[in-house]
């Protein structure tokens, strides 16, 4: 585990443990995800989808896959897991590629204007793939769009409201 490893797996903690008082919905998320899938926590964020609140958890497992969990904010319960794959040739994620990403990029911004700081290749748990973009537009707020790649559409949107953790290779 390098340094920035280290400092995220260690404010990931403290967070944790300062808010399990406070926010039980957290503390059973980080718990679902840890019997869910055993691994490093890269990051976590606080979300906003259609006006309800959701914790964002990433995880890699000791096969360095990445996994990527959504839990509903108030119960802690897993609502949705999906893996991340680094490189959009990857196989599991180009079998259902129609749509290019600079084309889900163009999609996004025009619903969307920003900048993109950020891109993810997610595989769903039905083996759909899927873009995830991290816009920031002109206020500095950060939205999460997420394009099926499949037919170009977007399939969710999420307004950020904290993130702990980066991911240096999502980075454009």
């Amino acid at each position: 585990m390098n340094k920035s490893q280290i400092g995220i797996a260690v404010a990931l903690l403290i967070f944790a443990g300062a808010s399990a008082a406070a926010d039980q919905g957290l503390e059973n998320c980080l718990q679902a995800v840890k019997k869910d899938k055993a691994g490093e926590l890269l990051k976590l964020e606080k979300l906003n989808i259609a006006g309800k609140g959701a914790y964002e958890v990433e995880v890699r497992d000791a096969n360095r896959t990445e996994w990527e969990f959504v839990c509903d904010a108030d119960s802690g319960k897993i609502t949705e897991r999906e893996t991340e794959v680094a490189d959009p040739n990857t196989s599991s994620f180009k079998k259902n590629v129609k749509v290019t990403e600079e084309d889900a990029a163009a999609t996004v911004l025009k619903a969307h204007p920003g900048t993109i700081q950020e891109v993810e290749y997610e595989v769903e748990e039905n083996g759909a793939s899927s873009y995830e973009f991290d816009v920031v537009g002109d206020k500095g707020v950060e939205t999460k769009v997420e394009v099926d790649a499949a037919s170009g559409k977007i399939i969710e949107t999420a307004t950020e409201e904290w993130e702990i953790g980066e991911e240096a290779d999502e980075l454009r």
